[in-house]
């Protein structure tokens, strides 16, 4: 039987020992033994869903993290975009096709997640979305 061994450069090391409790880190493997290099597995497909217009355009890019917060509820949420278009949520093994499924399972209520879901910068999905379908003159 073959053996599985999974080596960490030391920056992932760094990485795993600062994360904050509750944190999901994600890790990428690459394929490959002592003989030969490390091949990566091919990325996912051209993004398909809601997303894929948004990520065609370059409004939205790959590992781009989402997030948001509804301070009287006491709710927050993560999700970080998969090369296909879909949300990857802390503290949920499946990926989420559409943003309002994404929030949604974190806030258990029936939401709107293009206006929920919002960028580093601030700016929601539907703000992307917005600038998308706005004409320039």
């Amino acid at each position: 039987m073959p053996t599985l061994s999974i080596h960490f450069d030391s920056a992932v090391i760094a990485h795993l020992t600062q994360a904050r409790d509750g944190e999901t880190v994600h890790v990428n493997l690459t394929l490959g033994s002592a003989d030969t290099p490390a091949v990566t597995a091919p990325a996912v497909g051209v993004p398909h869903g809601p997303l894929a217009g948004l990520m065609g355009a370059g409004l939205l890019e790959p590992g781009t993290e989402l997030s948001f917060r509804q301070r009287r509820a006491g709710r927050s949420g993560r999700a970080v975009v998969t090369a296909d278009g879909q949300l990857i949520v802390d503290g949920f093994a499946s990926p989420f096709a559409s943003p309002s499924k994404a929030a949604e399972a974190i806030t258990g209520n029936v939401i709107n997640g293009w206006t929920l879901w919002q960028m580093s910068d601030g700016r929601t999905l539907d703000e992307l979305r917005r600038a998308l379908n706005t004409p320039t003159a």
